[in-house]
């Protein structure tokens, strides 16, 4: 198996492995409760019932 000739300098290892690092999921605040929330995606709230982009999607669920 062949080898390299010459060692890989610290710097062009680094710029290889530039993108590699992790990133913060996008967070949004509902604009009802004041809560983050993923932008997309539905949530459900302290009450039990579904919202997307700060409209109720979904019934609370009822307590017993």
């Amino acid at each position: 198996m062949p080898t390299p000739k010459k060692k890989t300098s610290k710097s062009r290892r680094d710029m290889r492995r530039s993108h590699d690092g992790l990133s913060a999921p996008a967070m949004a605040v509902d604009k009802k409760s004041g809560e983050l929330v993923r932008p997309h995606v539905a949530f459900k709230a302290a009450d039990g019932a579904l919202y997307y982009k700060g409209k109720q999607i979904s019934a609370a669920k009822a307590k017993k």
